[in-house]
């Protein structure tokens, strides 16, 4: 870790900008545009570290080694690396959950048994290859999976066998993950999970027996199978809040990092400008593993070039002290924005008592923040300038079969007749909006607390969705949103809240027996999105 400070100190708020306005320009030509450098004031390296890690390994608490399904990563790596747990009993105990209690959370739309299996002896005849090395992976099915099918959820892509995995997915292979199976996810990862034509699937692995409460946006499948413990770690990918939603919604940690932090190679497009890859974890320590691993350039995606290297991110989640007494690793100022603790609900009360517990950290003032000129007008009405971003590649299947699109059709269609004078008006704004929030929302404050992801994954910074409580059973979370490539100050705020509470361990109950969960998978069929809630929902 550098010993000038976070990373987000050290990177130039204009060159970023910049960066990001040839980015929306380059939308129309994806792929052959030349990005500007993002001056970088910090020492020069490569990638980020994804061997072996000091940090990495915590020993396991005593009801986690009673059921290898309730450790974190960073707990399955102490016994993996000690030889205490085989990577064959840790998949296996998985696979068992998945056999017991996959019908009611419909998390996986394929268990890959067999390879998964190989990928486990294999890995045993093999070198060590870091914290990663024999743990089980749940991977939307967004992720392109050599010689496995990668659907996207979606009629287009029904047939589809892809040639080679994502970066993402090779990298996670190559420290040692195992990939356990494909999961379910929104139509195209416009909505939460359903059947292209809106019949819902995965469940919130909260309240498994109604399928009527929303496990998050179109990662779900990956949030389901990480909170029902059928997965150690998952990934996903946000365009407007499907990392941090099923997060909130799971009782999970969730990164999504700064845009080109991760590749997006070999993962099916929604939006070009604003796609972003990243895990959903059980605690911060394991979404600093998990991106350490993914993230780094690649040669295939120019988005991730010409970056800042990928700092220690294990080191910033790993809670830091002076003697005895926790403290943030670095002094920051976490900015509340209007109306965030307001009212007497649970969640405000839940909110309070978050900013109270971090605001006894050594290193930590909590400060109120005013929101930028015509903050809503920037993030709302201009909110839509992605959709033609989103239609023009599938514009020849929209000509082919309007059906194919499914129950999302309905935004697919907006943006394929969207005015060239509104998207132009559009791209505009969104630079306005991001130079006010790096220039005025962030000249009050290091870190914000967020109600929405929403301008954060518009304009491409990073955000950390953590749990802070419960409400009637369900999960209660917040956002946290940086700079510029400000995972490591993101993860050092989480690590140091989640080493003074507990809500991250919280798992949820099994669901019913299993003659129950075909019932129940049945009733969740029932269940249908309209047209009309696809077009609320999607990203």
């Amino acid at each position: 870790m550098s010993a000038e400070g976070p990373q987000d100190v050290q990177v130039d708020r204009r060159s970023f900008v910049a960066r990001m306005a040839v980015l929306s320009a380059g939308a129309a030509v994806a792929g052959t545009v030349g990005l500007p450098r993002v001056a970088f004031a910090g020492p020069a390296a490569t990638r980020g570290r994804t061997g072996p890690h000091p940090d990495a390994y915590t020993a396991p608490r005593p009801e986690a080694i009673a059921d290898p399904t309730e450790l974190t990563i960073a707990e399955a790596a102490y016994l993996l690396r000690a030889g205490s747990l085989r990577a064959e009993t840790l998949l296996e105990a998985y696979l068992d959950r998945i056999a017991a209690f996959d019908g009611t959370y419909q998390a996986f739309t394929l268990v890959l048994t067999e390879q998964a299996a190989a990928a486990a002896r294999a890995l045993r005849r093999g070198h060590y290859h870091g914290p990663l090395h024999g743990i089980p992976l749940a991977i939307k099915d967004n992720y392109y999976t050599e010689g496995v099918a990668t659907t996207a959820n979606s009629f287009v892509f029904a047939d589809f066998v892809p040639p080679f995995d994502a970066t993402a997915v090779a990298r996670l292979r190559e420290a040692g993950g195992i990939v356990l199976g494909k999961t379910q996810m929104g139509p195209l990862a416009t909505t939460r999970a359903t059947t292209p034509d809106g019949l819902v699937t995965t469940v919130n692995a909260w309240t498994p027996e109604n399928p009527s409460t929303n496990p998050g946006g179109s990662s779900t499948g990956t949030a389901t199978a990480v909170a029902g413990r059928l997965a150690t770690s998952g990934i996903g990918t946000q365009t407007g809040g499907s990392i941090t939603a099923p997060s909130n919604a799971q009782n999970l940690t969730g990164l999504k990092p700064t845009m080109g932090r991760a590749s997006l190679y070999g993962i099916v497009q929604l939006t070009y400008s604003r796609d972003h890859p990243g895990p959903l974890a059980r605690d911060a320590k394991d979404a600093a593993i998990m991106l350490s691993a993914m993230a780094g350039a690649d040669v295939n995606d120019p988005r991730t070039q010409g970056l800042p290297p990928v700092p220690d991110l294990v080191a910033a989640a790993t809670p830091a002290y002076r003697g005895k007494r926790l403290k943030l690793r670095w002094p920051t100022r976490i900015g509340v924005i209007p109306g965030f603790v307001s009212g007497t609900s649970p969640t405000a009360a839940a909110r309070r008592a978050f900013l109270d517990t971090l605001a006894g950290v050594e290193g930590v003032s909590v400060v109120d923040v005013t929101l930028p000129d015509e903050w809503d007008l920037l993030t709302g009405r201009f909110n839509d300038v992605r959709l033609p971003e989103r239609s023009e590649p599938f514009v020849p299947y929209l000509r082919q079969d309007l059906r194919l699109f499914g129950v999302s059709l309905t935004s697919w269609l907006q943006g394929a007749l969207m005015g060239a004078d509104e998207y132009v008006t559009g791209q505009r704004a969104k630079l306005v909006l991001l130079e006010r929030v790096l220039g005025d929302l962030f000249a009050q404050c290091d870190v914000v607390v967020q109600t929405s992801p929403v301008p954060f994954d518009i304009i491409g910074l990073p955000e950390l969705a953590l749990p802070i409580g419960f409400s009637g059973g369900l999960p209660i979370g917040t956002i946290l949103g940086g700079r510029p490539y400000a995972e490591d100050r993101l993860l050092a705020v989480a690590a140091a809240y989640q080493a003074q509470t507990d809500w991250h361990w919280q798992r949820p109950a099994d669901p019913v027996a299993a003659a129950g969960a075909r019932t129940l998978a049945t009733a969740g069929a029932r269940l249908r999105l309209t047209a009309a809630e696809a077009a609320e929902q999607s990203q």
